[in-house]
């Protein structure tokens, strides 16, 4: 490289380091779901942003269940939690989940990592509105391990999710 340039790529290089990266794309409808805290890969300010389309892009699953919260056995789908938080490059200990009313459980992040936990969007095919627990709900595979059909798990099964808390 010739020496008189060198200020110029300075400057490029200089500038182009300065703009924020942004890993995530920028949603294009409703933002359904934030993401906060330990995120490296944020859309905003620090934060993850996800629309219903960018949710539904990521792997998932579908259960056919039975929950305290329903009558009879209905189907869930959603993206898996896990792919969730590694859109959003989230990581730590605890995820504080919290709904529309401001309800919150602690969930630890290793539930996302072993058990096959969705951010259901679909219930039985259905987008769920917010008064039937949508747009988002935690669903623990109950139709994989019956071991889990413990009010341990009904606690952290927020439902009306707005907004996850990655915590250390």
């Amino acid at each position: 490289m010739r020496r008189r340039h060198f200020p110029f790529v300075l400057l490029g290089f200089l500038a182009v380091s300065m703009v924020p990266a942004f890993a995530l794309e920028q949603p294009k409808g409703p933002v359904i779901l934030t993401i906060k805290g330990n995120v490296s890969q944020p859309n905003r300010a620090g934060e993850a942003d996800f629309d219903l389309a960018m949710l539904e892009a990521l792997p998932g699953r579908s259960g056919r269940m039975e929950t305290p919260w329903v009558k009879g056995t209905v189907a869930y789908s959603g993206p898996l939690l896990r792919e969730v938080l590694k859109a959003a490059g989230a990581s730590g200990r605890v995820l504080v989940v919290r709904a529309l009313n401001d309800y919150k459980a602690d969930v630890p992040v290793s539930d996302a990592e072993t058990l096959e936990t969705i951010l259901a969007t679909r219930q039985d095919g259905k987008l769920m509105p917010v008064r039937d627990k949508g747009p988002l709900m935690l669903v623990y595979p109950f139709d994989l391990d019956t071991k889990l059909f413990t009010e341990k798990y009904f606690a952290r099964s927020v439902w009306q999710i707005r907004e996850i808390e990655v915590l250390p």
